[in-house]
């Protein structure tokens, strides 16, 4: 049985963390309906987040390569937008890293209740629905300048809250800032490689002093590699998905997932 929780665990993290629906969210929910294929719940964590990290760098590849050279080359005094654009993501880190390094225990002890995940979905589905409607989507991410960036950080400090979806309040920060729809998925997903190597770097003492055995080093295996699988093909096919329809499905599977959850954790 704890290979198959390994295997759903690996398959929504995978699914939830690059789509707008929170992947915090969906791991509270989970965590209510089934157990944790393995007692150390922060090792499990940790194997998660890396599947997913290495799933968007592999996936944005080309993209993750030049943003480093051009900002190895900045560092030599060379100007290129290469590196002016990883200068700006390095400001765009910076709000949810302050938030995340003084607020992680308030975050982790109090706010991952269903109720807060059921408002924070219903909350940015709305947001999802406002800026579909009315934003001015014209623009790459490449024009993006250092207020806007700045704008769509704060944002994702946001997604700290369980339900809130990292990847759903930024794709809606870059549609406000003016970006072309799969421009802004796509910058999101730059984003959150800085974010999720900043959580998995924080909690990989753990994976090393864990002492696993055979049996839970296989489940991390298998959840690992169901979470990079699944992580690769919803990027690639959210962003062929995204140049052609609306995101307002999402923000409707956002309302329809808080209103079944209602009905489930009502009193």
């Amino acid at each position: 049985m704890m290979y198959i929780n390994a295997i759903i665990f690996g398959i929504v993290q995978g699914i939830t963390e690059f789509l707008p629906v929170s992947s915090s969210g969906h791991l509270v929910v989970l965590h209510e309906l089934i157990a944790l294929p393995i007692d150390n719940e922060a090792v499990f964590d940790v194997t998660l987040h890396l599947a997913t990290l290495f799933a968007v760098i592999y996936f944005l590849r080309v993209e993750v390569w030049r943003l480093i050279t051009g900002w190895i080359r900045s560092l030599g005094g060379e100007k290129n937008d290469d590196g002016r654009l990883a200068w700006l993501i390095i400001l765009a880190t910076i709000p949810a890293a302050l938030v995340g390094a003084v607020f992680d225990d308030y975050i982790e002890n109090v706010l991952r209740s269903p109720w807060l995940v059921i408002v924070m979905l219903t909350v940015v589905g709305s947001l999802f629905i406002i800026f579909e409607k009315y934003s001015r989507r014209v623009k790459e991410y490449t024009a993006l300048n250092a207020r806007q960036v700045f704008f769509i950080g704060c944002a994702q400090a946001l997604a700290l809250i369980p339900g809130t979806s990292r990847s759903g309040i930024t794709i809606i920060a870059g549609l406000g800032a003016g970006l072309q729809r799969e421009a802004s998925i796509r910058f999101s997903f730059i984003l959150s490689i800085p974010i999720i190597a900043g959580a998995a770097v924080k909690k990989i003492p753990h994976l090393f002093n864990a002492g696993l055995n055979e049996s839970e080093s296989t489940v991390l295996a298998i959840a690992f590699v169901f979470a990079f699988f699944t992580a690769v093909l919803v990027i690639k096919y959210f962003l062929r998905f995204a140049r052609n329809h609306s995101l307002n499905i999402f923000a409707f599977y956002r309302f329809i997932l808080a209103a079944i959850l209602i009905v489930y954790f009502w009193p």
